[in-house]
């Protein structure tokens, strides 16, 4: 297991750092996923275009369990409508592991709408949606997760806006066996993403940019015997120490605030899909 910390390290050659002083190149640790010729790089920035030909994506090469995984994102910009631009952790195989931001384009002028999604032993239909209180298209903001026995933590930027925690005594199956990468892509969604598929993609607009400019990943490697790296001096990983076992008294402060001023949509709320509320939901306040 190795703990990698990638900081904002980005040279002429899109170049990123370790933990320690060795930097890397990106496709060191990440490769494209699909379209690869939609897949950019521009000096310090990565870009993923969109046009009416594909879309595009990439995913680490390594797979992780536990830590936390981050990166900063630019979304597109203008009239969005009808795209999807995701960053999300998951396994592989039908009853995989997934935690996903989705952010769903917009018409000029409306705010982003995030879908956080996720999926343990293979079962999903855990959706939230927020609004953003920023616009996302204005500069980097930092989307990242948290993941240890206890929790998963969806934060944006420093703020926590969904915690999933461990319910295995309900019932509730725990992603906790099964490493993930690290992935982002585009893509056309316009059958479900604005305001319910009824805003299609204006193709006169692509291409659609998404833009990256640095990646934080400091988690368990998997398979890999790493003798240092996240490990405190009591042998354990920092994740998890009793401090990340739980959200902090202002963590809970702040996703309270997030959700009585922009969710809009809790799968937990939602009668007409589940006649009987999912067991996660039972007594979960914050």
């Amino acid at each position: 297991m190795a703990c990698l910390r990638m900081q904002s390290c980005f040279f002429f050659i899109l170049t990123l750092c370790f933990w320690a002083s060795n930097c890397v190149e990106f496709n060191d640790i990440f490769e494209p996923s699909w379209a690869t010729d939609h897949v950019m790089y521009e000096g310090e920035l990565l870009k993923l275009k969109l046009d009416n030909v594909s879309g595009a994506g990439f995913a680490s090469k390594a797979t992780y369990l536990f830590g936390k995984t981050g990166a900063q994102i630019k979304l597109v910009p203008g009239d969005s409508a009808g795209t999807v631009t995701a960053f999300y952790m998951s396994s592989e195989g039908t009853l995989h592991d997934e935690f996903d931001f989705e952010f769903l384009g917009n018409a000029s002028g409306e705010p982003y709408i995030v879908q956080t999604n996720i999926y343990s032993n293979g079962t999903g239909n855990r959706e939230q949606r927020i609004y953003l209180w920023f616009d996302p298209t204005a500069d980097f903001h930092t989307y990242s997760f948290l993941w240890n026995h206890n929790q998963v933590v969806f934060f944006v930027d420093s703020v926590p806006i969904r915690v999933f925690p461990n319910n295995e005594r309900l019932g509730v199956p725990y992603p906790k066996k099964q490493p993930m990468k690290v992935s982002s892509s585009i893509w056309n969604a316009d059958n479900w993403a604005t305001q319910g598929g009824r805003l299609k993609i204006n193709w006169s607009h692509s291409p659609f940019i998404s833009t990256y400019k640095s990646f934080d990943i400091d988690a368990n490697e998997s398979g890999v015997n790493a003798e240092s790296g996240g490990v405190n001096e009591n042998g354990s990983k920092w994740w998890d120490m009793p401090s990340y076992s739980k959200l902090s008294p202002l963590q809970r402060r702040m996703l309270r605030w997030v959700h009585r001023n922009y969710i809009i949509y809790d799968y937990c709320n939602d009668s007409t899909r589940f006649t009987t509320s999912p067991p996660e939901c039972a007594g979960l306040r914050f």
